[in-house]
């Protein structure tokens, strides 16, 4: 039986918008295998991203719990990485310094984090960029900076908020393909949040669906060979069987939303 990374316990959280109470999720279970990549799919506001903050230590739940490696999540944690859906680089750094950041935070010698940035560069794909401030970095590029800076941290745990959302195509499948390299015999873990299923289908070897509140609709695992390659696995019988399946389950998730709101 594989480890729970992260529990999550009947998980609640709301908001409230003026004076009406908004609940962004209610009575969510879920376990987080240790190795595993986790893909989380659902429509824009069905509560993934509220989770991940959760996860995160950045919002406290309502009621419920989150548990990581069998203590309370009770603020950020050096153990969990986080890349958000936007770009969060220090705009002041430079390439070198923005990814040297999170061992210049945990007290690593000067020395000893420029050579692990370094090699952290080299391997998204940045080489000879290590003195251009974001401001001179394409979109692209600054999404590589910040898997670079999350990897820096050397975490346990990856937590991943739609990273490649406003990419083009063709630069989101390099960027899925770096992310799948990066991670694929590492052992760590991936807990990644989109709202595009065959991305959900390509990265990951389980997938959540969730609907309003945070209901879960599908738990599936993805079992297709890796490596993958989305133009190969497309035609695959399986790939197409848990396409359809995944699909049938956002369909039934809008639906109750709109039962829901009607």
């Amino acid at each position: 039986m594989m480890t729970a990374v992260l529990r999550v316990v009947d998980l609640e959280k709301s908001f409230l918008k003026g004076d009406k109470r908004v609940v962004a999720l209610q009575g969510l279970n879920l376990d987080v295998e240790e190795g595993t990549f986790l893909t989380v799919l659902g429509r824009s506001g069905c509560g993934k991203s509220t989770m991940l903050n959760m996860m995160a230590g950045l919002l406290s739940p309502t009621s419920g719990r989150i548990e990581f490696r069998g203590r309370p999540v009770t603020g950020p944690n050096r153990d969990l990485a986080y890349l958000t859906q936007h770009d969060t680089l220090m705009p002041w750094r430079d390439l070198q310094h923005n990814i040297e950041m999170p061992l210049e935070v945990r007290g690593v010698g000067r020395a000893e984090r420029a050579a692990v940035a370094s090699e952290l560069i080299e391997r998204v794909g940045l080489g000879g960029f290590e003195k251009h401030y974001p401001r001179e970095l394409s979109g692209g590029m600054r999404r590589r900076a910040g898997l670079a800076r999350m990897l820096s941290a050397q975490p346990d745990t990856y937590l991943l908020d739609e990273p490649f959302g406003a990419l083009d195509a063709q630069l989101r499948a390099e960027l899925q393909a770096d992310l799948l390299r990066l991670w694929y015999g590492s052992g760590k873990t991936v807990v990644f949040i989109t709202h595009d299923l065959e991305e959900a289908l390509l990265l990951g070897d389980r997938l959540i669906v969730l609907g309003p509140v945070g209901r879960v609709l599908l738990d599936q695992r993805i079992d297709l060979p890796r490596p993958r390659d989305l133009d190969q696995i497309r035609l695959e019988p399986n790939f197409v069987k848990l396409h359809k399946v995944t699909a049938d389950a956002l369909r039934a998730g809008s639906v109750q939303r709109e039962e829901g709101a009607a």
